[in-house]
């Protein structure tokens, strides 16, 4: 029975102490970029709020490709305090597209997904002069 009542007590205490789901709120989650040229990289910069009452600290943000980089900071967010993280795409590929970065917060179960899309137009031809 005393087993059983320290387990119990050790889940309750960590999920005290660990960050909620809710604690982290960002502005959005996802950007439009629109139409853009090819070979010229594209950044948003997402905005985030710490409403938890502990320091939020990001573990890792990870694209899902090696065309989107995401750009943050390992320093702990204070309560009410806010930061960022920048992602970027590279806009080589021609088409349309949809990344994601998944972003895990330290005593957070799941990864915050951020998701970028738009479509990368090829440069115009370029005018030749007729005499």
């Amino acid at each position: 029975m005393k087993k059983i009542l320290f387990l119990i007590t050790m889940v309750f205490s960590v999920a005290v102490f660990a960050q909620g789901p809710n604690d982290i709120v960002f502005a959005t989650k996802t950007h439009k970029f629109g139409k853009i040229k090819q070979k010229v990289p594209v950044t948003y910069t997402f905005t985030f709020t710490n409403n938890g009452a502990k320091p939020a600290v990001i573990e890792f943000a990870n694209a899902e490709c090696g065309c989107t980089t995401p750009v943050y900071s390992n320093a702990p967010i204070l309560k009410g305090k806010s930061s960022t993280i920048k992602v970027t795409y590279n806009a080589e590929a021609l088409g349309t597209f949809k990344k994601n970065v998944n972003v895990k917060f330290l005593d957070q179960q799941l990864p915050v997904v951020l998701t970028i899309e738009g479509e990368v137009l090829a440069p115009a031809p370029a005018k030749t002069k007729t005499k």
